[in-house]
């Protein structure tokens, strides 16, 4: 069992930024992917960015490369995403999620994540 706690979201103005933490407790003790999804009013759940944990691997969306970056601690088994030039449609709730398979690529189906925090909300008002 993994346990996952986000962190980190909040009301900003458009253009600016905010930074999401995951923390995850549990059965951490061994390589897994940690990734950001987002999930907006009436659409579906959404991959944003993910890494592996050796930090090597990443990827993102490419409605946020060269705006978000994620990043992982391993010594606190924590997941960073920061989020600059923040859009409207950045609004969402987002979720981390942890995925156990052993891949060296960074899934990105929803289906692929085994674990899954509550969610904090990130609202960006113009």
């Amino acid at each position: 069992q993994v346990q996952l706690e986000e962190s980190g979201g909040g009301l900003v103005q458009r253009g600016g930024s905010l930074r999401l933490s995951c923390s995850a407790s549990g059965r951490t003790d061994r390589p897994y992917t940690m990734a950001w999804f987002r999930q907006a009013p009436g659409q579906e759940r959404e991959f944003v960015a993910g890494i592996r944990r050796s930090g090597i691997n990443t990827r993102y969306a490419d409605s946020v490369k060269g705006r978000f970056t994620i990043s992982t601690d391993n010594a606190r088994n924590t997941a960073y995403l920061q989020m600059n030039s923040l859009k409207s449609e950045d609004t969402a709730v987002y979720y981390c999620a942890v995925d156990l398979a052993s891949t060296v690529v960074v899934r990105t189906t929803v289906d692929e994540y085994d674990y899954w925090g509550q969610g904090t909300q990130v609202t960006v008002s113009s």
